[in-house]
């Protein structure tokens, strides 16, 4: 049997010596692995675009001048000096330049590697902004070391810059989520009792979860915790967690061996027919499609 990915059972307090708490923001971007690869600093003239790499993710920070941000489906936005602005899925189809003058900028570049969960990486939007006030006590102190090292390429500066990158996606992530427009897993961060029983959910995705036992692990009643968690996910607590097995079985298609039957058993399912009409019903096509799917897209070799 197709056994679940190891990086699954990763407990943020294991890997630290019980340092950090076993949050469910910790567990996940366990799950999500990013790789920085690269920060610089870029001047740029009065009405000129920013340019970036389309299969990338980034993060700009503007230390002088402003921003303007728009896009097909977003209300036109100010990036102020010392305004952060994270693009997850990259440029796609948003349009930055500058606006009433010159400007310059601190950009991150990183890219989410391929085991990554795709389904955790869909919940991000196209565009997180962060103001200067919203970010006050950490956005300045780690462009001071941005800076740093975007123009001193001292021995370890490439682990370096990945490991500020991961502070940075982290504590933007944090910041963005208390200003509460989140959904999905994102949304059930910002309230500890919700986000307790979705890194239950997270953790045990075999179990066979009811709604009183949920409850009881946020510390809620089963009105109250069934309300909140809709509120803020989006979705009721057992419908998340079908999503989120889906998910699991959705990366593991993407392995070269992958039998669907044995992926179906290995995530819960009683059956492949079960399986693949519950893959069809979220996807839109069946797990077989899939892995064609896949393969048609690999890369040669």
């Amino acid at each position: 049997m197709i056994e679940l990915p190891e990086y699954l059972t990763i407990h943020p307090e294991m890997e630290t010596g019980g340092l950090a708490s076993a949050d469910l923001l910790s567990h996940v971007l366990a799950q999500i692995r990013l790789t920085g690869d690269g920060v610089y600093s870029r001047s740029l003239a009065e009405k000129a675009r920013l340019e970036l790499e389309a299969g990338a993710a980034h993060i700009c920070i503007v230390t002088e001048g402003t921003l303007r941000i728009e896009g097909k489906e977003r209300e036109p936005a100010v990036i102020d000096t010392g305004d952060l602005v994270m693009l997850p899925r990259g440029p796609a189809h948003l349009r930055l330049t500058t606006s009433g003058g010159p400007a310059t900028l601190v950009l991150c570049r990183f890219r989410f590697e391929t085991d990554s969960l795709r389904g955790m990486v869909s919940a991000f939007p196209d565009c997180i902004h962060i103001r200067r006030v919203e970010g006050a006590g950490w956005l300045e102190g780690i462009v001071h070391f941005l800076t740093i090292e975007a123009g001193d390429m001292q021995p370890g500066a490439a682990l370096m810059i990945s490991r500020l990158i991961d502070l940075v996606v982290i504590r933007t992530l944090r910041s963005w989520i208390h200003q509460g427009p989140a959904s999905g897993w994102l949304g059930g961060l910002s309230d500890a009792r919700i986000a307790t029983a979705l890194k239950a959910i997270h953790e045990r995705p075999l179990e066979r979860w009811s709604i009183e036992t949920l409850a009881r692990i946020a510390g809620m009643s089963r009105s109250s915790f069934c309300e909140r968690f809709a509120g803020l996910v989006g979705r009721s607590p057992l419908r998340y967690q079908t999503e989120w097995r889906l998910a699991l079985a959705r990366d593991l298609l993407a392995k070269r061996d992958a039998r669907v039957g044995q992926i179906g058993l290995s995530i819960g399912y009683e059956s492949e027919a079960a399986f693949s009409r519950a893959y069809k019903a979220l996807y839109g096509h069946s797990p077989r499609a899939e892995i064609k799917l896949r393969n048609k897209n690999a890369p040669p070799g």
